[in-house]
């Protein structure tokens, strides 16, 4: 007997090949296009806006105003000549330095509260949504035109007044916005072994609770979206397993949240260079409206300041991504 084999060839999507549609663009191409459009505004306001302002800034900081007799006025190149000026400018240096000394105090603080803070509020608990939003109000109240309001209103004359303070209720000289000092905290730590610094750094943190809680909104809200991205799956391993909460948190909570610790740090100091109330920023715009060469010194200023924060971003950012775990998915 004669037998005939028949084969039967599998089609593609016997095998799991799904085949890209010929006639039209793919998914991911049709996501892509979407994306820039949606982009679009952004990027035609930043070529024909930013881009021209940015262009005349830097090229200001490299000459000088020549106001002519007839009116109007040229550029005469003058080199790293106002760079030169700005750096000999004894209150923009020193302002600069205490920005970012201020800078090393915030970022650790405001990380570590953010966190702790967006820790509880991932906990199962009655209420939760609204405690979620009173710990975001502080980042509505300073944005703004409240943010205008509030910096003229009674109660920030009075914590910024040099009445009678509350760490000693003695001292005439202390603000009422220090809530304690350095002494009052050495008193309390003299039997360990903690060190000035340390004690300056809870110090500085504390009295400065009200602008620390202003500024941890966003950040809060970037860890509570970590935090629940975690699996409880593997919650429940952990658990199964006889793991602390301590070696929990260590072990599976800060690793699976490094990345949002790296965004919130760099998110963190451009914040802090950027906004209004910022000494330098202050500074370089005060100077700006000044006559003589206050105008190209302080765009020079202004250039300075932008490259010392790209660098510290690229410092922070790379001191961080050096712990930051990115887990695989297959």
């Amino acid at each position: 007997m004669r037998f005939r084999l028949n084969f039967f060839r599998k089609s593609d999507k016997d095998l799991g090949i799904v085949k890209e549609n010929r006639k039209g663009a793919s998914l991911q191409a049709r996501k892509a296009r979407v994306g820039w459009l949606f982009i679009l505004p952004f990027l035609l306001g930043f070529v024909l806006i930013y881009l021209p302002i940015i262009y005349s800034s830097l090229k200001y900081s490299f000459n000088e105003i020549d106001i002519l007799t007839g009116g109007g006025y040229e550029l005469v190149w003058v080199g790293i000549n106002n760079y030169k000026a700005a750096l000999a400018d004894a209150t923009f240096v020193q302002t600069l330095l205490s920005g970012i000394e201020g800078l090393l105090v915030d970022i650790p603080t405001i990380l570590l509260f953010s966190l702790f803070i967006a820790i509880l509020l991932n906990q199962k608990m009655v209420g939760r949504a609204a405690f979620r939003a009173i710990f975001f109000i502080p980042v509505l109240l300073t944005t703004g035109l409240i943010a205008s309001i509030d910096a003229s209103n009674v109660l920030n004359d009075y914590m910024s007044s040099t009445t009678e303070g509350i760490d000693t209720g003695a001292s005439a000289s202390s603000g009422a916005s220090q809530i304690v000092s350095a002494t009052d905290l050495q008193s309390l730590f003299s039997s360990m072994a903690i060190g000035s610094d340390l004690v300056e750094f809870v110090t500085t943190a504390v009295n400065n609770i009200f602008d620390i809680v202003n500024r941890s909104g966003v950040q809060m809200l970037i860890f509570l979206a970590g935090l629940q991205g975690i699996s409880p799956a593997i919650y429940e391993s952990c658990q199964i397993e006889g793991a602390s909460a301590w070696e929990t948190f260590w072990k599976i909570t800060l690793p699976m949240i490094s990345p949002m610790i790296l965004v919130n740090a760099v998110y963190t100091v451009i914040d802090s260079f950027t906004s209004e109330n910022n000494a330098v920023m202050s500074y370089v715009n005060t100077l700006y409206n000044q006559a003589g060469d206050a105008k190209v010194i302080s765009s020079a200023m202004a250039w300075m300041y932008f490259l010392i924060v790209i660098l510290i971003v690229a410092i922070v950012a790379g001191i961080i991504s050096a712990f930051v775990f990115y887990q695989k998915k297959d």
